[in-house]
């Protein structure tokens, strides 16, 4: 009935003998709690969030539907342990293209240990997140049926610097080899995935739009999860760009104080991809300039 998640591109996996999530076929996702404070705290966010009569309905569809809790048989094979039963995100896609990217300058937390905050501090001073205000904590892009999926390991992942940021957001809506380095990433799918009325940008402002305001919670080590299907694009359907907000094992009260951690980063990365398309546009205006040159000239000629 329940296995291991081939869609999971950032956190523990339930894979050599590890405690992770495992999925159904019914479309949940089987999160295991975590021992400390942690485990309780994101059981505490579902319940108050769902409950919560503060948050506007379209604001609800950016976070996964919430099922209870559950004893199950571990993965790691040391018997019954406490899941969160949520939304599996992906249930219903097929080879989607899918960026876990961890939001805030800081992930930490004030009322967490010392030794807690040292360790995140490292981490954030070695990754993007204090340069951009947001890190990317792994992906898979679907390349071909053939190729499969590009799918950098974790540490690849953690050694990415601001330009690799930027090429691999690039490289996400991009239908050229991504394997191959010396290959400038196309982006022919930035203005279907990235752009648009229902597009991911569209989606993150909304988000924003939000954030600017609810003082209720602190989104503290929280990520943006975005996913598409290239095959639906590639066939003329839509891409079913989605944004989702996914750990919420550091929420912590807002207590009237707007999340301003969580709204800089937030509004970091809507800067890039604000900022890609807005180039992507010069580029694609600039060569149909040159090409109506080109064709005044031969028609002169």
């Amino acid at each position: 009935m329940f296995k291991v998640p081939d869609n999971q591109v950032a956190g523990h996996q339930a894979r050599d003998g590890k405690l992770g999530p495992l999925i159904d076929d019914s479309g949940r996702f089987y999160k295991p709690l975590q021992s400390d404070e942690r485990g309780s705290n994101e059981v505490a966010f579902y319940t108050a969030f769902s409950s919560d009569a503060r948050i506007p309905d379209h604001i609800r569809r950016f976070f996964p539907v919430f099922y209870g809790t559950q004893p199950l048989k571990a993965s790691d094979g040391s018997g019954l342990h406490p899941h969160l039963i949520l939304q599996d995100l992906t249930s219903n896609r097929l080879n989607p293209s899918l960026i876990d990217i961890k939001i805030g300058s800081r992930t930490w937390y004030p009322e967490a240990s010392e030794d807690y905050i040292k360790k995140c501090l490292k981490k954030d001073g070695e990754s993007t997140s204090v340069a951009l205000g947001f890190r990317i904590s792994g992906l898979q892009v679907y390349e071909s049926k053939e190729s499969g999926f590009w799918k950098p390991d974790k540490e690849q992942v953690k050694k990415f610097s601001a330009e690799d940021v930027r090429l691999v957001l690039r490289k996400f809506v991009s239908s050229n080899s991504i394997r191959d380095s010396d290959s400038d990433p196309n982006c022919s799918f930035a203005s279907t995935v990235y752009g648009g009325s229902a597009g991911i940008l569209a989606q993150l402002l909304e988000l924003k739009a939000w954030f600017e305001d609810q003082t209720i919670f602190h989104f503290n080590s929280c990520s943006v999860f975005f996913m598409y299907e290239e095959e639906s694009v590639l066939k003329g359907g839509s891409s079913g760009a989605q944004v989702k907000l996914i750990d919420f094992a550091h929420v912590v009260e807002g207590k009237g104080v707007i999340d301003h951690n969580f709204l800089g980063g937030l509004c970091s990365l809507i800067k890039f991809i604000s900022e890609m398309l807005t180039d992507l546009d010069e580029s694609t205006t600039e060569a149909c300039l040159l090409d109506s040159e080109e064709n005044h000239i031969c028609s002169d000629n």
